[in-house]
């Protein structure tokens, strides 16, 4: 233990990591309060975060956790851009360059430098979705500049005096400017809260036992990291999945290629074989094919430990060349930037499935199953621009337990869905049903988790796009359990529905008062043998409706009457015993190397 380390006291150091978490949370609550668009304040499309004079994460408000290493790289790329010895107090950075963030335009973030008593100290940051930065509204977009406005990094703030001209140039370029405008003073809100509150906690027990704490915060992430990883076997593990298509080459299927090697305390997730950038809007910057192996690392070492901080990832190494899905170069679209991490954080669990079944989940519906739609508000004659919160769907089953239901996909971990009062207040349309899709979850030993079918229908006429992947590639299942339903999206014109697309990929929908559309994501993939779930609880899940009678003696091998909900005892024993019989051999998942050897 160094000097340094053991002049810490315990208790301050506690202190200061409950407050930094406080500290990003008030940052999270104020934005809320503060925003002017349903995306921010009920959706939580935003990330809030401290970080130390050189960048690292300190702590994080999740909103999205892809977002901690876009933040981080965004807070980097604004010192070396800036100088440290150029950054005074009262300024703000802003930028939205998606290959500075990982991800799309629409993220906006602002940076402020903190200091006490002339010392740079750290960063207050914020990146929050806005609704609108210009650019084409809908169908598909092919490269940056048709996606909208592209702000460098520049001051919005410096030294206190705001940048108006910057200003000026953003409102010109919106649509709808006192939104943006809203959603821009609300940005600045939170991370002046982040200043204030952190500068509070210095003040409160000292700068030097502050900063100290925090190294002793990240160095104890890194050790329980590492000693969750050495309980890893030693080895290479690979495994693949794919997208559905760009939306470009309809039919194409994209591959997403995963290697993890183990040794150690020490993990490699490498991305070199992910497919290269596409023509279509799917592509990602480089921060995101960090943020794709971040999270999945944070997932199987140390998913409860708070707070989120750098440190936890000092013990993984990510290899990815320039130029894939997820770490495209200028000029690639960035507009859908989200979908395709979530495949690629489901596919590294899939790798290391065959050593760690107990730690790592089912395939998921992966998708956020948004539907952006624009029109005249009949009601306000006002030009409207909207987008769903994250649907939700089903998610993998565990080896001990069934996956969950309805909850939104990794990537978008803490976003919330949208209220369909504050929808159908503020918009033209009107929500037929929201319900959990039976038979979405795939079967198992342990279900995979429901999707949600909900159908909205257009009160004026309104322009819809939806681009949908994971149709076709259907949530896994592991050790035996069977594949979830995928995403799918139908239209209906009149009163016709139309379902016969070649993809879930609706890039532009012109929809009348009267006419629909239907958003239905898919289950989680199962875990195990279904053969082998309890009869009771095959039973329930058709009393509960999750599961019909047809699939529970098709999938389970289980004969419920569909209306007393009683179980054939003796049907369901023969049906059972034969398909036993007849049962085929399970095709291992993943690659593995050899085993760790035992220590002496």
């Amino acid at each position: 233990m160094t000097s340094a380390a053991s002049k810490l006291d315990p208790v301050v150091t506690e202190i200061v990591r409950n407050g930094v978490i406080a500290v990003t949370e008030e940052m999270k609550t104020n934005l809320m309060r503060t925003a002017y668009n349903m995306i921010i304040y009920e959706a939580l499309d935003f990330t809030t975060g401290l970080f130390t004079p050189e960048g690292d994460t300190v702590s994080i408000g999740i909103g999205l956790p892809s977002f901690i290493r876009g933040m981080s790289n965004t807070v980097k790329a604004k010192i070396a851009h800036f100088g440290r010895h150029n950054m005074k107090p009262g300024d703000i950075y802003v930028t939205n360059d998606a290959y500075t963030t990982g991800s799309h335009l629409y993220h906006m973030t602002f940076t402020l430098p903190v200091f006490h008593e002339g010392t740079l100290v750290g960063f207050s940051c914020c990146m929050a979705h806005w609704i609108d930065v210009g650019g084409t509204l809908g169908g598909m977009t092919t490269d940056i500049y048709s996606e909208g406005l592209q702000v460098p990094i520049l001051k919005y703030q410096d030294q206190g005096k705001v940048n108006q001209d910057l200003v000026d140039i953003i409102r010109l370029n919106v649509r709808i400017p006192n939104r943006a405008m809203g959603d821009l003073r609300a940005q600045v809100t939170a991370v002046k809260t982040g200043e204030r509150r952190f500068l509070q906690l210095i003040e409160r027990y000292g700068r030097d036992a502050v900063q100290g704490a925090i190294s002793a915060i990240m160095d104890h992430a890194e050790a329980a990291a590492r000693a969750r990883t050495l309980t890893i076997p030693d080895g290479t593990y690979e495994a693949e999945s794919f997208m559905d298509d760009d939306g470009v080459d309809i039919g194409r299927r994209v591959p997403i290629r995963v290697r993890v090697v183990v040794a150690g305390d020490e993990m490699t997730i490498d991305l070199t074989n992910v497919a290269r950038q596409v023509r279509g809007f799917y592509n990602s910057g480089p921060s995101t094919a960090y943020g794709c192996a971040q999270m999945a690392y944070k997932c199987i070492t140390s998913p409860t430990d708070y707070p989120i901080n750098d440190g936890a990832f000092r013990s993984l190494k990510v290899i990815s060349p320039k130029g894939t899905v997820v770490s495209a170069v200028r000029p690639a679209p960035m507009r859908l930037w989200m979908t395709y991490p979530m495949t690629v954080v489901d596919t590294v669990f899939k790798a290391l499935a065959p050593a760690i079944p107990d730690r790592v989940i089912a395939g998921h519906h992966a998708d956020l199953l948004t539907s952006p739609f624009h029109g005249i508000n009949p009601r306000t004659s006002e030009f409207f621009i909207a987008n769903w919160g994250p649907l939700g769907g089903g998610w993998g089953a565990k080896r001990s337990e069934d996956g969950v239901s309805a909850t939104v996909c990794m990537n978008d971990g803490d976003t919330h869905n949208s209220p369909i009062e504050q929808a159908e207040a503020k918009y033209p349309v009107l929500v037929e049903h929201y319900r959990l899709a039976q038979d979405s979850g795939g079967a198992g030993r342990h279900r995979g988790g429901l999707g949600i079918d909900r159908v909205v229908r257009a009160r004026s006429p309104m322009t819809v796009n939806t681009q949908v992947d994971r149709s076709h590639c259907r949530p896994w299942g592991l050790d035996g359990g069977r594949e979830g339903a995928g995403n799918q999206v139908a239209i209906r014109l009149g009163t016709k529905w139309k379902d016969d697309f070649p993809n879930a990929k609706v890039l532009v929908a012109h929809l009348k008062g009267g006419d629909a559309y239907r958003m239905r994501s898919g289950g989680g993939g199962g875990y195990g043998d279904p053969r082998t779930r309890p009869v009771a609880a095959v039973a329930e899940d058709v009393r509960q409706g999750y599961v019909s009678a047809r699939a529970a003696r098709a999938d389970y091998g289980v004969v419920v009457d569909p209306v007393s909900f009683a179980v054939d005892e003796k049907a369901t024993q023969r049906l059972r015993g034969r398909r036993a019989a007849g049962r085929p051999k399970r095709v291992p998942i993943g690659k593995t190397g050899r085993k760790r050897a035992k220590k002496a």
